[in-house]
């Protein structure tokens, strides 16, 4: 089989095609260029995807004695991504970028350009795995190792994009296991610590970066009654569960510290109140897309069980689901939380799951507690 492997610079996708050339497959590799940006240009950038890690990348594929390539996505990255995480937060949602990166560039980006060439499948270092049902259907699992899984972010995944994945780590017992073997095959990625941060905000500071690209204007902060408490320089930059940076002059009457409890752009508004009421019950996402073919009971709109899970290494809860067709013929897929999960902000996205399958995803736009009325805020 004729197989692309993105390469990302890191540990993991030069053991993918390492092993993919072991399994006897013709494997090409490609680094993917995403920016231009200065920041990702400089030595230390603490994202990925950065010149040093292109060189890495070339390192890899000379040991592993295959072709490699430089494809530029720059221009599709900053459209699809980095546009995308700006809009995000100008609605008053807070995204997430690899999520988004996945779904458009690293899968559908690249599978679309890997098939016009005449590649039958896309390798990649993710953890997770492809399963087949009885009847050939590929369905998207976690992988082995639990504590490594990346089945979360590969949610977005559709049944036609499965069909040409591979996932070279999926039964991999653990990351020690990875980097022992790149040891031993001379890869000098073996040690290379994890990529992490936005890789297009290299320093980190992503309020400082947003600041730079959104109008900022001064507003009222004001708690779960609408009562003022003070003022802040600019909505766009809070998020959701955020207790620092407040600059609250009137202290809760209780004494204990308040948190963002909802966003308001249009207003330009935040509103805050105690740790409590970030508890929330109902999840309400759009843009669903389903990891292979939805079951049975979601494609009648059928409430199933499932387990939803909202950040990539976060603990996955009990609840139960049902996609509802609104009036405009859009639909919402709905998941009501067995136990409430703290701190969810519109605009992430929840993956659900039966057992370790990957059902599908939505982005949240709403989080809901029962104990709390957000009209109360008018």
């Amino acid at each position: 089989m004729k197989v692309l492997a993105a390469m990302s610079g890191g540990v993991d996708s030069a053991v993918a095609a390492a092993r993919a050339v072991e399994a006897g497959h013709e494997v090409v590799g490609v680094h993917l260029a995403l920016s231009r940006m200065p920041g990702t240009l400089r030595t230390g950038s603490r994202g990925c995807c950065t010149v040093e890690d292109s060189n890495d990348a070339w390192r890899a594929c000379d040991k592993l004695g295959i072709p490699y390539y430089v494809w530029d996505f720059s221009e599709r990255f900053k459209e699809d991504v980095v546009d995308d995480f700006i809009a995000e937060y100008e609605a008053g949602r807070t995204p997430n970028p690899c999520m988004r990166c996945n779904e458009r560039i690293k899968f559908a980006a690249l599978l679309e350009k890997a098939l016009a060439l005449g590649f039958d499948a896309v390798c990649t270092g993710h953890y997770a795995k492809v399963i087949r049902d009885t009847e050939g259907n590929p369905e998207l699992h976690r992988a082995a190792d639990w504590a490594k899984d990346q089945s979360y972010v590969l949610g977005v995944l559709t049944g036609e994009q499965l069909e040409h994945c591979i996932f070279p780590l999926a039964e991999t017992p653990s990351k020690a296991e990875v980097r022992a073997e790149a040891e031993a095959r001379g890869l000098s990625v073996a040690s290379k610590p994890d990529s992490h941060d936005i890789c297009f905000i290299p320093d980190g500071d992503t309020r400082g970066w947003l600041a730079e690209r959104i109008d900022m204007t001064k507003g009222e902060i004001v708690d779960a009654t609408g009562a003022p408490l003070g003022e802040h320089e600019g909505a766009h930059a809070f998020t959701v569960g955020q207790r620092k940076g407040l600059k609250l002059g009137t202290p809760a009457a209780d004494g204990k510290p308040r948190f963002v409890l909802e966003i308001r752009p249009k207003e330009n508004k935040v509103i805050v109140g105690p740790e409590a009421l970030l508890a929330v019950d109902e999840l309400r996402g759009i843009r669903i897309s389903w990891a292979g073919l939805p079951i049975a009971d979601a494609a009648a709109g059928i409430e199933f069980d499932c387990m939803v899970q909202v950040r990539a290494h976060g603990d996955p809860v009990d609840a139960r689901a049902r996609v509802e067709t609104q009036e405009d013929g859009s639909a919402v897929l709905v998941a009501t939380l067995i136990e409430p999960m703290r701190g969810v902000a519109p605009g992430q996205t929840m993956v659900i799951y039966q057992g370790t399958r990957v059902l599908g995803q939505a982005t949240i736009d709403s989080a809901r507690s029962t104990a709390w009325d957000p009209s109360l805020v008018s």
